[in-house]
This record gives structure tokens, C-alpha cells and sequence, in this order.
């Protein structure tokens, strides 16, 4: 099976991205979705969750690599690409794939790659062999247990010690839950909360309007702080 890794460049030095750019748009394997100065620039592509592979300088002005990585998906992951060797332990403790010295031969770059496509094509199996396992999820509702389909479900709000699960095929179903122990819970790619007191569907949204998701009657806030990420992963499902 053929696998294509979306991925992106991140690096301040313009040579140096060029020739990562360059690397990266002769090798088959990869489709080139971006190339930044900054990582800075790089936020809002990045947690959208459709990037699988960063090539990443790590002393950049504004947001070093380092700390780039801590705000990233689970499921992406990072080659760092850099002229200094003292960041190396650093960089492997954020789940970087490889750490590569400047100047960087294509053989050096390919043996990264192989490793990408390794990982992604392990993570992509487990992911796929773990999707059917969240079709429904079993919560305790007063003195029953209540088992709901995951497409069922529009939103989860909070109401005061209590979650409710909102349905299109049922009433709502009441919850002693917390909504950490939720989110632990529901599958993230297809779940987001967007608010303090709001965990979505994303596969059930219809509607938006004024920055608000709309459910029938309902508006569900979305949070400033969860804006950019709530409006990239719509604008890809």
C-alpha cells in the first residue's frame, strides 16, 4: 500500500528551508502542505490535525522548536532539522521521529522518511483498529446503564455536577460524569470541546453562526482560545 504524508517546513534559515522544500517535493512519499519562516506561522495549519510529519529548525526566534512541539497533535510528529547538536536529548523527549544536523544530505533526509512512513503507517493500522471499538459508549444514568450510539450524539453540556448527552435519536440522557473523564472517553477526531461547558460532535454539525454552533433551539458557545482550531478541523470534515 502506498502511503503520502502530508507534512510541512519550518525553519528561519531561507536556504535551509529551500532545500528541505526541495527534498521534500521529489520524494513521492510526501506532499509538501506548507512552508513557514516561523513557527509561529505555522500554529494554525499544524493543530488543525491533517499534518503528519514537521520538518522543524529548533533555534527560532518568537517560538523555538522545542516549544513548538508541546502544542502540536498527538498524531503528528516532528523531524528536526538543525545545525545544533546540543538539543538532540530534548528533542527525542517530545516524540521527535529523528534529529538530523545541517547541512542535510538526501540520503540523511530519506532515512528520516522511512522511519515517518513506518510510524504513520503503525499509527494509521491502530487508529483504523480502534475506530470500531468507539461505535457506542456505556454511562451510568441514575440506576441504568445506558448505552448510546457515538453517531448519535450532537453535543455534551455541563449542568452544575451533571453532563448531558443531547441525541438525535432519543432524549437527552443525564450523566455524574466530568467532562475530563469524558473527553477520555470519546474519540478526539471526531469530538472537540469547544468550550468549558461544551463537548461536540463534529460530524453533527449543521449549522454556524456568529461563531456559534447551532443544535435546533441551541447555541453552543465556542470559546475564544478554541476558535482557530474549531473553525480548521470544520473547514476539514
Amino acid at each position: 500500500m502506498e502511503v503520502t504524508l502530508n507534512c510541512i517546513v519550518i525553519d528561519d534559515e531561507p536556504l535551509a528551508r529551500e532545500l528541505i522544500k526541495s527534498y521534500v517535493e521529489k520524494t513521492p512519499a510526501l506532499k509538501l502542505c506548507g512552508c513557514f519562516e516561523s513557527a509561529a506561522e505555522a500554529v494554525k495549519s499544524v493543530v488543525a490535525g491533517e499534518i503528519d510529519i514537521v520538518f522543524l529548525d529548533i533555534d527560532m526566534p518568537m517560538l523555538n522548536g522545542i516549544d513548538f512541539a508541546g502544542i502540536i497533535p498527538e498524531r503528528t510528529r516532528i523531524i528536526y532539522v538543525t545545525a545544533y547538536g546540543q538539543y538532540a536529548l530534548q528533542g527525542f523527549k517530545v516524540n521527535a521521529l529523528d534529529y538530523l544536523l545541517k547541512p542535510v544530505s538526501y540520503a540523511e533526509f530519506m532515512s528520516a522518511v522511512g522511519k515517518a512512513v513506518k510510524w504513520c503507517s503503525m499509527r494509521d493500522s491502530y487508529e483504523t483498529q480502534t475506530r470500531g471499538i468507539h461505535e457506542s459508549i456505556t454511562v451510568k444514568s441514575e440506576y441504568r446503564l445506558v448505552q448510546m450510539k457515538i453517531a448519535s450524539i450532537t453535543y455534551i453540556e455541563v449542568q452544575k455536577d451533571r453532563v448531558i448527552f443531547n441525541r438525535t435519536d432519543g432524549g437527552p440522557i443525564s450523566s455524574l460524569m466530568s467532562m475530563r473523564d469524558l473527553e477520555e472517553h470519546l474519540p478526539s477526531d471526531r469530538f472537540m470541546r469547544v468550550h468549558r461547558s461544551f463537548i461536540v460532535n463534529m460530524e453533527n454539525i449543521e449549522v454556524v453562526e456568529r461563531g456559534r454552533i447551532i443544535f435546533g433551539k441551541t447555541y453552543v458557545p465556542v470559546a475564544d482560545s478554541k476558535r482557530d482550531e474549531f473553525f480548521a478541523r470544520l473547514g476539514k470534515s
